[in-house]
């Protein structure tokens, strides 16, 4: 399914590859800055990191980079992004499965993890997602999450009911959609269509953030989303989408930081 679709997000407006290739200004989303805080000189791996525009972001910010996707085309595509944005010094990318990343990076440990936006929903199991974390963090070294509330992947595309339940063990939701999240016009559609993914409580995924011995520094709710979600959201300045005055208010994203013992 992500081999599909990476050429169509590439192209995609909801991405801007020309605009973000363009403005070397174009670094880390400042909401997930200020939370990380500086990185100059740090190595940075990105986990799920699709072709590889928010690592680049990262990179530009001043850190050592290292993305992994299980995905050749788009590691492909990120590695040639990379070369477009004069930082191939400073990034590489990784062809392997997240489940088994700290394998397929060896010695190549981080002062920073980075995981963000649609990300952890396509894992059946945070716990091994967590484990390869701990292997991959030196001693002292930050984990960033910045990903998608469960109550708003709970909630149908509408907004206005629950229609999944917010824990993984219940299993898998599967979609089959002949679009990806991107597209607005039929040629764009994809040949494979089903997919599947899992909703993990926050405290799921704390439980096993702390299981690997990570300890936490920073958990935040946020009533606003980096994308139009629902039909309803407001779009602010800085390119988040939040919810109006007049509605219940909902978290619709979480940040996360933790740290691991020295």
């Amino acid at each position: 399914m992500w081999e599909t679709r990476v050429p169509i997000h590439v192209r995609s407006d909801f991405y801007d590859v020309d605009g973000f290739v363009a403005d070397a200004d174009r670094g880390p989303r400042p909401w997930e800055a200020a939370v990380l805080g500086d990185v100059e000189g740090d190595d940075l791996t990105h986990l799920q990191c699709h072709f590889g525009m928010d690592t680049l972001g990262w990179a530009r910010a001043g850190a050592n980079v290292t993305g992994l996707d299980f995905s050749p085309t788009a590691v492909a595509t990120a590695t040639s992004l990379a070369e477009q944005c004069g930082l191939e010094g400073r990034a590489r990318f990784v062809c392997a499965d997240v489940l088994a990343a700290a394998d397929a990076l060896g010695d190549d440990t981080a002062d920073v993890v980075y995981v963000s936006l649609g990300a952890l929903c396509w894992l059946p199991s945070v716990e091994r997602w967590a484990a390869q974390v701990g292997r991959i963090l030196r001693p002292g070294g930050r984990l960033f999450v910045h990903d998608v509330h469960p109550l708003s992947s709970a909630l149908d595309d509408d907004g206005e009911r629950v229609r999944f339940g917010m824990f993984s063990a219940a299993g898998p939701v599967t979609w089959t959609e002949a679009y990806t999240y991107t597209d607005t016009e039929p040629e764009e559609a994809v040949p494979v269509t089903t997919s599947h993914e899992w909703v993990h409580g926050i405290g799921e995924i704390v439980s096993a953030v702390l299981g690997r011995g990570l300890v936490l520094r920073h958990l935040e709710e946020h009533p606003w989303t980096s994308w139009s979600r629902f039909p309803w959201l407001v779009r602010e300045d800085d390119q988040r989408w939040s919810l109006p005055a007049d509605r219940p208010q909902i978290p619709l994203s979480f940040t996360l930081l933790a740290t691991a013992p020295l």
